[in-house]
């Protein structure tokens, strides 16, 4: 197994653990970490493309990764302030329990 092989199968668990608790939690928290998970791996798989791929002097996986981490980091800022928005209302963090958006 070369490195790249390595690095797409940790990218591919990496995803396919993310995925799994993205679907499965009910806590809203939990939730934001399976997807935070699976932006990670979309990062290693960036990376991995750049340092294996052609060899070029650019260094557009790097870009677009940092690019990504960017929109994780306001996706997270995002996704904690509605969460706690909807904690201090209805007191919980169960997603079932939410339903104060149901019309």
């Amino acid at each position: 197994m070369n490195g790249l092989q390595a690095c797409l199968l940790l990218s591919a668990l990496l995803f396919a653990i993310g995925l799994a608790g993205a679907l499965t939690r009910r806590n809203a928290i939990l939730v934001l970490i399976g997807i935070e998970l699976m932006l990670n791996a979309a990062n290693i798989n960036f990376i991995a493309f750049w340092h294996y791929g052609a060899a070029t002097p650019r260094i557009t996986g790097v870009m677009f990764a940092v690019f990504s981490i960017a929109v994780a980091a306001a996706e997270a800022a995002v996704g904690l302030a509605i969460i706690l928005a909807a904690y201090r209302r209805s007191r919980t963090t169960d997603l079932d329990a939410m339903n104060s958006l149901k019309g």
